[in-house]
């Protein structure tokens, strides 16, 4: 249109006015230019003039149209890129290119008007500035697909990572590297390295671990220097972790992007001669995990196309590094629960060894002739809870299982069943009640009532299975203090299970972990339905111990029995029933003769009172009456209220429920009148 023999275009680069320059790729742009010129490749070389500078920055700076008939004798000309091409200048067009907002986003120049050399008119001045606002336009348009192209490019790019960085969180090396080669990839760099923190905790920054990777891309010549560089010298690593950029970027938290190394006094140019790697730019960002801690950076090192990064670069960086810390943070916390599992694979291991019993013990069981049931006198209501030495208790209940037909029916290896009672025997503390014996009364008052008041007609075998084993093991590694206590403490115990019955939910699983020891499944014979039930009226056994759960539910049972609406077909009621005679057995020692619930009771009042101490010693706390030594003058009042608000009332619907069952209730009547008389007694001894 304006008849030049040559034109140029140059584009305007970087948002900021200290950083802007003029960038072409197409500067010699003539007749027998195809369409896709090489210099649109980009793998070609620029022409870059910086801002202001020439005819062309002059332009681009002042927004001014510069006519020149000769380019030479115009002191603002630069022949730089005459000396490049080999092409002479002489006469010049140089327009400015604006978009829709007025903003200068390019230069167009046209080069020696044709044919012979002729200066540009006024006319071709006019063609130009109708022209290039169209230019203009479709510059915009493309600058702005282009953007929201890479845009689109770094969202999916973004994307993978993330699926890459959650797919791989079992090998803290293999994820490293993938976030290097996604920072490559993203930022098309020569260098990156990723430093974790030795402790995020420390207000000294110190690197425990570096990792580095060079891109594929760089030149062979690059390559080669650096690995022999990092070869020759025995100080890599050590300038990796003591890199000063890094330090300071995890010290403040704040990102560092340097433009030119060698500028920067934080840049230690040393270590490019030594390593034969030469740094032109960095970029450098924190690393944080999911409670904004930071705990490394990540680094990255030379544009591939010799640029510094710019302020896209550091947003997406900075974007990636967010999933690169929770991706670092998983694995990290992977290999911390890796390591928990494997330090209580060992102790469960040494514990296994140390809390079962031996082979000697087994075998001596397994060969001994068992008493009968009348012998043993187990199926008296009134047993005498301090009758049985220990083995003697074990034998009980052996037989205790075999007159329920339990061994029989549910194919229980006998040996098995020996190795179980010992095991569960010796995971009982030596605590002043909550022992083993306690869990053989327990076990013992259930076993005579369900043959005493004919429950065994009444209750499914695998009902009665489970709450013959869930009386035994309901207590089981008691430590002689209560849920309170647990709470009070803040103890292991109650940040494991909560402050809800803290000690029941333990007693189960610790009665699981025995069951599951190698050779103790007594229930290994049952059909997986079979198991699967048991298991669940086991843990309803035990936790039905809680009295908590005792006072929720004895309203509903006291009001079924009283109006006569109790339905052993219907699910609730027999869950309900179960879980009264579990605390009826629990409590049961207030229902044997006076010596023996006497007995008890002082046993129970000691464990109270260390309870007690300890609430006063450790936890600065005054223990309520009941734990308190320092009013043990006030027992026989609590005592009656313990028989009175507690016990009287579970006994008296029990008989309501069966008859047979009357003898208990008459006991703790009788026991009652004793307390009676023993806290008269008392003040009389006091007033003298």
């Amino acid at each position: 249109m304006v008849d030049a023999d040559r034109g140029s275009l140059f584009l305007v680069e970087g948002a900021a006015a200290g950083k802007k320059s003029l960038v072409s790729k197409f500067f010699d742009v003539h007749a027998g230019t195809p369409l896709l010129p090489c210099g649109s490749t980009e793998n070609s070389s620029e022409v870059q003039v910086p801002w202001g500078k020439g005819i062309i920055g002059y332009v681009a700076e002042h927004g001014e149209t510069v006519n020149i008939p000769d380019a030479y004798q115009d002191r603002r000309f630069n022949d730089e890129i005459d000396k490049l091409t080999g092409y002479k200048t002489k006469s010049l067009l140089c327009m400015p290119i604006r978009n829709s907002d007025g903003e200068i986003i390019g230069v167009a120049q046209a080069i020696n008007k044709t044919p012979g050399g002729a200066p540009f008119s006024d006319d071709d001045e006019k063609v130009m500035q109708m022209y290039l606002p169209f230019c203009g336009i479709a510059i915009s348009n493309a600058q702005l697909f282009a953007a929201s192209r890479k845009e689109y490019d770094r969202s999916r790019a973004l994307l993978e990572v993330v699926n890459d960085l959650f797919e791989e969180q079992t090998d803290l090396e293999k994820i490293v590297k993938k976030i290097m080669h996604r920072a490559q990839t993203l930022l098309k760099c020569e260098r990156c390295s990723v430093l974790l923190l030795e402790d995020i905790e420390s207000p000294v920054v110190k690197f425990t671990k570096s990792f580095e990777l060079l891109s594929p891309k760089c030149s062979a010549d690059t390559e080669n220097s650096f690995k022999e560089g990092v070869e020759k010298s025995s100080s890599y690593s050590d300038w990796l972790i003591n890199n000063s950029i890094a330090e300071l970027v995890a010290s403040t938290g704040l990102p560092v992007n340097i433009s030119d190394a060698y500028q920067d006094p934080r840049f230690d140019a040393e270590a490019d001669q030594i390593f034969g790697f030469h740094i032109r730019s960095v970029l450098c960002v924190p690393i944080w995990n999911s409670s904004h801690q930071i705990i490394g950076v990540a680094q990255v090192l030379n544009r591939l196309d010799g640029k510094p990064f710019d302020d896209a670069d550091q947003r997406l960086f900075e974007a990636f590094v967010i999933f690169c810390g929770l991706g670092i943070n998983n694995t990290i916390m992977y290999d911390q629960v890796k390591k928990s599992w494997a330090k209580q694979s060992v102790a469960l291991d040494v514990l296994s060894y140390h809390a079962t019993c031996s082979k000697a013990e087994v075998d001596k069981f397994k060969a001994a002739n068992i008493p009968l049931v009348s012998e043993l006198g187990i199926d008296d209501i009134h047993f005498d809870d301090f009758s049985l030495d220990v083995d003697a208790m074990i034998t009980a209940a052996l037989r205790m299982f075999m007159e329920l037909g339990m061994v029989q029916k549910f194919k229980i290896d006998y040996e098995t069943l020996c190795r179980w009672l010992l095991t569960v025997r010796k995971n009982y503390r030596m605590v002043l009640y909550h022992n083993w014996r306690h869990a053989f009364n327990v076990c013992q008052l259930m076993f005579a009532m369900l043959t005493t008041a004919g429950f065994q007609e009444i209750l499914t075998e695998i009902e009665i299975l489970a709450l013959i084993v869930g009386c035994l093991c309901h207590d089981l590694d008691h430590r002689g203090t209560n849920n309170a206590f647990q709470a009070k403490s803040g103890s292991a115990l109650a940040q494991l299970y909560g402050t809800s019955a803290t000690l029941e939910h333990h007693h189960f699983n610790h009665a699981v972990m025995i069951l599951q020891s190698e050779g103790h499944n007594i229930f290994a014979n049952l059909s997986s339905k079979d198991y699967s039930d048991l298991m669940q009226l086991l843990k309803q056994s035990i936790l039905a111990t809680d009295l908590t759960l005792y006072f929720e539910r004895r309203t509903e049972f006291f009001e079924l029995v009283g109006k006569g609406g109790y339905d052993w077909n219907v699910k609730n009621h027999r869950e309900i029933f179960r879980s009264m005679l579990m605390t009826a057995c629990d409590l049961g020692a207030v229902t044997k003769p006076w010596e023996i619930s006497r007995q008890a009771a002082e046993l129970v009042t000691s464990e109270f009172f260390e309870q007690g101490d300890r609430e006063r010693s450790e936890l600065k706390l005054i223990p309520s009456a009941i734990f308190d030594r320092n009013r043990k003058d006030e027992l026989p009042r609590l005592q009656l209220e313990w028989i009175d608000s507690i016990c009287m009332p579970l006994y008296e619907c029990l008989v309501k429920l069966n008859v047979k069952l009357k003898p208990m209730l008459d006991s703790v009547a009788k026991n009652r009148v004793l307390s009676v008389h023993f806290k008269r007694t008392l003040l009389q001894l006091a007033q003298r």
